[in-house]
This record gives C-alpha cells, structure tokens and sequence, in this order.
C-alpha cells in the first residue's frame, strides 16, 4: 500500500489524496511510512559520502570515513523523522484556527506524504555532483509545495481559499524547522561533532 501511495501521488496527486482521505489509515501506518521513506537520504547520504565522494566545484571528490558518515547518517535519520512528526504537530495546531478539525494522525499523513518527493530526491546522490543535487532537490521542494496544496482541502477539510492561507502558513513552519535543523548542524559541527575526511 505503501508503495501504491508513492506512485499515486507521482501520477495522480488528487486521486490520491481522496484515496488517502477516504481509508485515513493508522498511525502505525503513517509511521511505517514516515520510518520507510526517511531511510532513502540517510542510506543514499552514507553511500555516496563513503563510496563515490562528492564534488563541489574544481578539485578533488570529497569523502567521509565509514564511522564519520554512519553517525551522520543515523543522526540524519532521527532528525527527519522529528521534523516530520514536529511539523504534522504544527500543522495540527494550525488547523484548529482555520475550522478544521482534523486527527493528529490526519495531519501526520499530511506531513508524511508531502515529504515524501523531498526525501526521495536523495536518490539522485548516486550522482554526487552539488549543481545537480541543487536541481533535483529544488524540484522535490516544488513539488512537495504542490502536493501540501493540493492535499490540505481534500485532508482537512478546508475550503479552498481558506485552505491556501493554510498550506502557506504550513510551508512558512516547514521552512522554519529546516532552519533550525541547518543551525543546529552548524553548532554541532563548530563543536567538535563534524565529519571526518578522508583522501578516498
């Protein structure tokens, strides 16, 4: 079923949504999915740190140490599951204002699959080339903008023009959170918990 959803939302978002809408599975489901899909960018972040090194302009391929990439890969993991379950929290605050009153689990589906085309992306790491990875990471950011869209009126119950209002306030706390996330690597890099390198 998973997997339906996946190319479901790829292929028909809107369909998909109703379908989503209409089963409204549990939340072991919901996590099942959010524990599946985030190992993609941590497994894809490990392999290509370690095996093909990444490129970041002129110079040599940089690469991390198997111990190095594993932590940062673990830790990588955890995070994204955090963010996703802080921010179907948020969305779940939020929706209340807007005259929605949907279950946690409702918005963890919300999070859970509008995510999804982000941490997918990391499939493109078997190329580690920053230019591209920019691309296709700029693309699943887009591309999760319009399935938070158009999932929030079929999801929760919005109207439409109330429900805009709301996927933007939802976009505005997810890119919040990603600040957060990106400063406090920052900190813990500047603290002595940064990658270790190595000639490859």
């Amino acid at each position: 079923m998973i997997l339906n959803h996946l190319w479901g939302l790829y292929a028909h978002p809107k369909e998909e949504w109703q379908t989503i809408d209409a089963r409204h599975e549990s939340f072991g489901y919901s996590m099942s999915h959010i524990l599946l899909i985030a190992l993609v960018p941590s497994i894809m972040g490990y392999f290509s740190s370690v095996y093909l090194g990444w490129s970041v302009g002129v110079g040599d391929r940089i690469f991390l140490t198997e111990s190095s990439a594993m932590l940062l890969a673990i830790s990588m993991y955890f995070a994204l599951i955090a963010g996703v379950f802080t921010l179907a929290y948020l969305a779940h605050w939020m929706a209340i204002t807007f005259g929605a009153e949907p279950s946690y689990t409702q918005t963890l589906e919300l999070a859970a699959y509008t995510s999804t085309p982000i941490f997918m992306s990391a499939l493109a790491a078997v190329y580690p080339e920053l230019w591209f990875i920019v691309i296709v990471g700029c693309g699943a950011v887009a591309y999760s903008v319009y399935l938070l869209y158009t999932g929030v009126p079929i999801l929760m119950h919005i109207p439409e023009e109330r429900g805009f209002i709301y996927a933007s306030s939802v976009v505005t706390c997810g890119l919040v959170l990603l600040v957060i996330i990106l400063a406090a690597t920052a900190i813990m890099w500047t603290s002595g918990f940064g990658p270790m390198f190595t000639s490859g």
